[in-house]
């Protein structure tokens, strides 16, 4: 598997267009719970929970149905502080409506708490 993450938001997508209720995602990384923690404090899931298995964890997922689409950016762009409007007109449907993910030096974050610090990073993905 090369892309943890572009697997953790297909099953999402996936399950959300299914509209079951839980998804687990295996394996669990530290990008996986951030992106994840995020989409929680937004709204789009209700609630995550990681569990040992012993053999590198999962992550059981409980959805809320607001997910509309979500995926992964391929590649990761780097963009600047000035630079977010043009990827939110390519990536999401109409301005402020949905977020995208953004690995900055502080961490991962929405694009718009990254204009908040004037930040700049790789963009890693987008939901809405």
């Amino acid at each position: 598997m090369n892309d943890t993450l572009g697997n953790a938001l297909s099953l999402i997508n996936s399950y959300e267009l299914l509209n079951k209720g839980e998804v687990l995602i295996k394996p669990c990384s530290v990008l996986i719970k951030s992106a994840l923690t995020i989409l929680r404090d937004k709204g789009y899931i209700s609630e995550f929970n990681e569990i040992d298995d012993g053999r590198g964890n999962y992550l059981k997922v409980k959805l809320a149905g607001r997910i509309n689409k979500c995926g992964v950016i391929k590649p990761r762009y780097s963009v600047k502080k000035d630079e977010y409007e043009k990827f939110e007109k390519r990536y999401l449907p109409s301005k402020d409506f949905g977020v995208l993910l953004v690995s900055t030096q502080n961490g991962i974050m929405t694009h718009f708490s990254a204009m908040e610090k004037s930040l700049g990073g790789r963009l890693l993905a987008y939901v809405y």
